[in-house]
């Protein structure tokens, strides 16, 4: 038992702060007020620091790197206590036939040996990691469709219908929060809408989320917003959109007609809202430029689609049209590959790369994913930091990270990934709250934990309340900030003092203390 002494305490109801004493027995917070004496509690003074409800991030990618690192750092040194993995249609599980077997290469760099098929089996394979953070999952549309239909481009039969939509119950049993879909990635590409309808009829029975990252965020980005809704108000179901962004200059411009979209939506009674990253940059796999029909089949055929003359022709003229200016070239870095040759390319564009390789960048990438099996990740500068801004302000925006859990060193630390996994949450309070003044401090806080709590449902998390359980970030307002960047993304933040799990010190005094609390939450 212990107690925390002259904290200003933001509930995360977005509320006033105010100054407080919080006492923490076992898990739970037994008690709130001022002057709080208890003999027994051990004091921890922290004036001029400020208490917050442990961060959740409602969107991240973590279901296999907290196998290999359960320690977490990348999120639990930024104040992150709860985790939403199985985002963009890619879960732990099913992980059966095709959808197995595109999981390998993962598993091997990462020293995974794959010993579940179902959520049941991958949880209990993480609850025996002992992870640092609580974690909760969505159910892949991905997963559904690989290990039913595989990565072909063609219509579910009745009966892989009906097959999907048992491992999607059995999903929903197991505790996952609902369905995600990933509609620019194999096999998630290859369903049409109705396919993603009568998927999500089956989690509303259960009363889960819909959650997507839809079709297009760029060139149909609009239309996409408009078929995520018709999800909703077809299948009965609340509906969250992936980190809603406009990319590419040319799309910029409709921002307003994407929230009038979703306003309207949420006016006609419908369950819309989103989250975001505070970052102008993208990540995503560097594949993601080439058209779907690439694709098909999985990586093996893809490379070979890039090895065959006639095909490299047709996806050089798609990939040019598509991208006809060439700064696009130089706005695409590379973020990490698998190969020790291309180790050096690393955080440099794909321009940068071609001049080093002496090619023309198109073919520079055609290349790279030859050599890599099309397994390369890529950061893509793409966005406005005006319309950022605009949906960081907008009441139904919550925060996620996009991000996978990591560490300065061992398997997780690959290549230059997205500063965002190490640096998101810190960077909405430090940025955008306190130097910015875009966000009021409270409302900043609310929204990376009480409103992402509400949407998921979790009754006991996301605020400092008695009786809940004791996730609790103590930061110093005045110097919390991220420092992480494109250069070095392995970077912690500064102004976070103390981080509790499940009432215990993840980190104290700045510094990972090897406490390992989290829950799985169903």
């Amino acid at each position: 038992m212990f107690l925390i002494k002259n904290i200003t305490l933001y509930d995360g109801t977005g509320a006033e702060g105010y100054s407080a004493d919080i006492l923490i027995d076992g898990e739970r917070i037994a008690r709130i007020n001022s002057g709080l004496s208890v003999p027994d509690a051990e004091a921890i003074d922290c004036a001029g620091l400020a208490a917050a409800p442990g961060f959740i991030d409602i969107h991240a990618h973590s279901e296999f790197s907290l196998l290999v690192e359960p320690s977490a750092p990348s999120k639990i040194m930024q104040g992150v206590t709860t985790e939403v993995s199985g985002n963009c249609g890619m879960s732990a599980a099913p992980l059966i036939g095709e959808a197995a077997k595109a999981r390998q290469s993962e598993f091997a760099e990462l020293g995974i040996t794959q010993t579940w098929t179902d959520f049941p089996g991958y949880m209990g394979a993480l609850e025996k990691a002992r992870p640092a953070l609580n974690f909760a999952t969505y159910c892949g549309h991905g997963n559904l469709r690989a290990s039913v239909v595989g990565y072909a481009n063609r219509k579910p039969t009745e009966d892989e219908f009906r097959k999907m939509e048992a491992l999607l119950s059995e999903a929903m049993e197991a505790g996952a929060l609902g369905l995600s879909t990933g509609l620019i990635y194999p096999p998630g590409v290859y369903s049409d809408t109705a396919e993603i309808v009568r998927l999500a009829k089956v989690v509303a029975k259960f009363g889960g989320l819909y959650t997507s990252h839809m079709r297009s965020e760029s060139a149909k980005l609009v239309e996409a917003i408009e078929e995520a809704i018709t999800v909703g108000r077809e299948a009965g179901i609340p509906v969250q959109i992936s980190h809603l962004k406009t990319a590419g200059q040319a799309n910029w411009h409709k921002i307003s007609k994407v929230i009038d979209a979703i306003e309207r939506a949420r006016a006609e009674g419908l369950d819309v809202t989103a989250d975001r990253y505070p970052y102008t940059a993208s990540s995503t796999d560097l594949d993601a430029i080439l058209p779907a029909w690439a694709y098909e089949g999985g990586n093996a055929q893809e490379v070979e689609r890039l090895k065959d003359p006639e095909m490299r022709a047709r996806l050089r003229e798609e990939v040019l049209s598509g991208h006809p200016v060439p700064e696009y070239w130089n706005r695409v870095m590379i973020a990490s590959v698998s190969t020790e040759k291309n180790h050096a390319l690393e955080g440099k564009t794909l321009a940068e790369a071609a001049a080093i390789r002496a090619q023309e960048p198109v073919e520079a990438l055609f290349d790279i994913l030859i050599e890599e099996g099309a397994r390369a990740q890529a950061i893509y500068f793409s966005m406005s930091e005006d319309n950022l801004k605009t949906f960081l302000s907008l009441p139904w925006i919550m925060i996620g990270s996009d991000s996978t859990a990591r560490g300065t060193s061992g398997a997780t630390r690959q290549g230059k990934p997205h500063p965002r996994g190490f640096g998101s949450f810190a960077r909405v309070l430090g940025k955008y709250a306190r130097e910015e003044k875009l966000l009021s401090l409270p409302m900043a806080v609310r929204k990376l934990t009480g409103m992402a709590a509400d949407r998921l449902k979790f009754k006991d998390r996301g605020y400092i309340k008695e009786d809940l359980y004791a996730d609790i970030v103590i930061f110093n307002p005045s110097t919390v900030i991220d420092t992480a960047t494109f250069e070095d993304p392995y970077q912690f933040p500064h102004g976070i003092e103390h981080v509790l799990v499940n009432g215990r010190f993840a980190v104290q005094s700045g510094k990972q203390t090897g406490e390992r609390a989290g829950k799985i939450l169903k």
